[in-house]
C-alpha cells in the first residue's frame, strides 16, 4: 500500500515553545506534563505559541468479531449494534465526555453484525473468528485501511485540527490483544486482560483464542496488512488507516485504550514515524495496552482505571491538552508581568 510521506513535527516550533516555557511566570518545569504537551502541540501546528483547538473530532469505529461467539466477553454480540444506536442518539459515555471536552462525535459502522443499508464505510458483516480463521481477506483488509484513511481525510478537510479514534465492538479486545502480542512477541498469558469484566473461565477462553490466532498467523506477523487480515478485523484495519493518515495530514491525534493503540502499532508499521503525531490519552488496566504503549514509546496523559473504549480515555485527556495550549499561549512572561526571574533580578 502507498501512503503519503509523514513529515517530522516542526523542530523549530518545538524549540521556541521550550524557550517560551522558560520565560513564563513560574519555576522551570513547574507545569510538569503540560509543558511537554505544549511543545508537542506547537511542533504539530508549526507555530509558537500554539492556537487552541477549534474543531476536535472523535470518530468511533464500530465492528463485531466472530471470536465473541466463543464466550470471550461479558456481553452478547448484539450490544455492538445497540451501542452504535446509543452513541448516535447521544446517550453514551463518549457523548457526555466529548461535550465536556469540546469535541464532536461521529460513529461509523465498519463491520457491525446486523442487517443495514449499503454504506460506503462498511466492509462486511462482522469479522471472522480469529481463533479458527482469518478475520478478513487481504482485499477486505486493504479496503478497510483505505476507509480509515478516507475518514481521516474527510475530517481534516472539514476543518478538524485534532482527532481522536474510539472503538465499539464486542470481542474487539481479543483481536487487539492478538495484534499486540504478535507485534511485541509477547505470550498470550502475559497480554490477555479482563476486557469488559470477564470471569476466570472467560479469561481462559480468551487466552486460548489469542494463542490459536497467533499460531495460525505466525507466517504474517511481520506483514502489517497480513496481520490485520489474519488477527485483526475490519474495524481495527480502518483504525490503523485512520491513525496513519492523521499523521500524513499533519494532524495531532490522541490514542484511546487497548483497541486503538493496538491498531496504532500496526499503523506505525504501515507509516513509520506516524507515532510522532500521536499522544496516548490514557492507560487502561489491560496488560496488552501497557505493552503497546511501551512499544510506541508513548506515556499516557491520564491513568484513572478506564476500560470502556469508545474514545472515553482520550476525551478525558483532551482538556489536559487544551490546558497545555492555554498556559503556553496565555500566561504572562516575567518581563510582561514585572516579576523577578529565577536569578533574582527584577524584570524590566
Amino acid at each position: 500500500m502507498e501512503f503519503g510521506e509523514v513529515a517530522v513535527p516542526d523542530g523549530r516550533a518545538a524549540a521556541a515553545a521550550r524557550r517560551r516555557q522558560d520565560t513564563l511566570t513560574k519555576p522551570g518545569g513547574a507545569l510538569g506534563r503540560l509543558e511537554d504537551l505544549s511543545v508537542w502541540v506547537s511542533a504539530c501546528q508549526g507555530n509558537c505559541p500554539p492556537t487552541q483547538f477549534a474543531q476536535a473530532r472523535i470518530v468511533v469505529f464500530a465492528g463485531d468479531h466472530g471470536v465473541a461467539r466463543h464466550g470471550v466477553s461479558a456481553y452478547p454480540t448484539e450490544v455492538t449494534a445497540q451501542m452504535v444506536d446509543n452513541i448516535e442518539a447521544g446517550g453514551a459515555a463518549i457523548n457526555v465526555l466529548a461535550e465536556l471536552a469540546g469535541a464532536g462525535v461521529r460513529v461509523v459502522d465498519i463491520a457491525v453484525d446486523r442487517d443495514t443499508e449499503s454504506s460506503p464505510y462498511r466492509v462486511r458483516r462482522s469479522s471472522g473468528n480469529i481463533a479458527v480463521q482469518d478475520a478478513l481477506s487481504t482485499d477486505e483488509a486493504i479496503a478497510a485501511i483505505e476507509i480509515g484513511r478516507r475518514i481521516a481525510d474527510e475530517e481534516v478537510d472539514a476543518g478538524a485540527d485534532l482527532l481522536i479514534a474510539g472503538d465499539m465492538g464486542i470481542g474487539n479486545t481479543t483481536a487487539a490483544t492478538a495484534l499486540v502480542a504478535a507485534v511485541t512477541g509477547t505470550e498470550p498469558v502475559a497480554a490477555v486482560g479482563r476486557g469488559t469484566g470477564i470471569d476466570d473461565a472467560a479469561w481462559s477462553r480468551k487466552t486460548a483464542a489469542v494463542r490459536d490466532a497467533l499460531y495460525r498467523s505466525r507466517a504474517v506477523h511481520a506483514d502489517p496488512v497480513g496481520l490485520l487480515a489474519a488477527c485483526g478485523g475490519a474495524d481495527l484495519a480502518a483504525i490503523a488507516g485512520f491513525c496513519a493518515q492523521s499523521a500524513v495530514r499533519r494532524t495531532p491525534l490522541l490514542l484511546d485504550g487497548l483497541v486503538i493503540t493496538a491498531a496504532a502499532l500496526v499503523a506505525e508499521q504501515l507509516v513509520p514515524g506516524a507515532r510522532l503525531w500521536w499522544q496516548a490519552g490514557h492507560r487502561s488496566p489491560e496488560p496488552a495496552h501497557a505493552l503497546a504503549l511501551a512499544h510506541l514509546d508513548l506515556d499516557p496523559i491520564i491513568d484513572v482505571g478506564l476500560r470502556l473504549g469508545e474514545g472515553t480515555g482520550a476525551a478525558m485527556a483532551l482538556p489536559v491538552v487544551r490546558a497545555a495550549v492555554a498556559t503556553l499561549s496565555s500566561m504572562a512572561t516575567f518581563t510582561d508581568a514585572g516579576v523577578s526571574g529565577p536569578d533574582g533580578t527584577s524584570a524590566p
